[in-house]
C-alpha cells in the first residue's frame, strides 16, 4: 500500500489522550478485564491511559515489529506476552490497525483477547473488536512521538 504524501494525519498528545480516554469509555462496559497487553511500541501510550481509566494494573507487552520508516514488512514477534494465555479476559491495546497483519498475528497468539485500537484503517478494521477513529487506507498517521517542533516554511516560499 502506498501512502498519499498529501494525506498526512498529525496527532497531538492532547488528541491521543482524548481518543485513548474515549476508547476506555467504550471498553468499560465490556469488562472487567484481567489485564492489558500493550503492543509495542505504539500501543504503550494508549495502553497506559486505558489502564489508568479502567484501573487495571496488570500490564504485559507484545513486542512486534512490522514497520521500517513508512513501509511495511513481515510481522516479527520479538516477545510474546508472558502471562496472558489464550487472551481470555485480556485487552490487547495498540495505537493503530493498518492492514491488520499485526492483529492477525496477535489473534494467533491470543485468540480470545479483546483487540482495541485508537485508530483503524479499512483493511485492518475486521481484525479489531473496538476502535475510536477511522482514517482512509492511504493516510499516514504521524503520532506525537514521530514529530518534533520545527520552524515552518512560509506558504509563499513553497511555490
Amino acid at each position: 500500500m502506498s501512502y498519499d504524501e498529501n494525506k498526512n494525519f498529525p496527532v497531538s498528545w492532547e488528541e491521543l489522550h482524548r481518543n485513548s480516554k474515549a476508547l476506555a469509555w467504550r471498553l468499560l462496559e465490556l469488562g472487567p478485564f484481567t489485564g492489558i497487553v500493550a503492543v509495542t511500541r505504539g500501543g504503550l501510550v494508549p495502553a497506559a491511559i486505558v489502564a489508568r481509566e479502567l484501573e487495571i494494573r496488570h500490564i504485559e507487552t507484545a513486542c512486534l515489529a512490522s514497520y521500517q520508516a513508512q513501509s511495511r514488512g513481515e510481522v516479527e514477534i520479538i516477545k510474546a506476552p508472558d502471562n496472558a494465555g489464550d487472551g481470555t479476559g485480556w485487552l490487547i491495546i495498540d495505537d493503530l490497525v493498518d492492514t491488520g497483519e499485526t492483529g492477525k498475528m496477535l489473534r494467533q497468539i491470543m485468540p480470545k483477547g479483546h483487540f482495541a485500537t485508537v485508530y483503524a484503517k479499512p483493511r485492518g478494521r475486521p481484525v479489531v473488536d473496538t476502535f475510536i477513529t477511522e482514517v482512509s487506507q492511504d493516510t499516514w498517521i504521524f503520532f506525537p512521538w514521530d514529530l518534533e517542533p520545527r520552524p515552518s516554511v512560509p506558504i509563499a516560499e513553497t511555490r
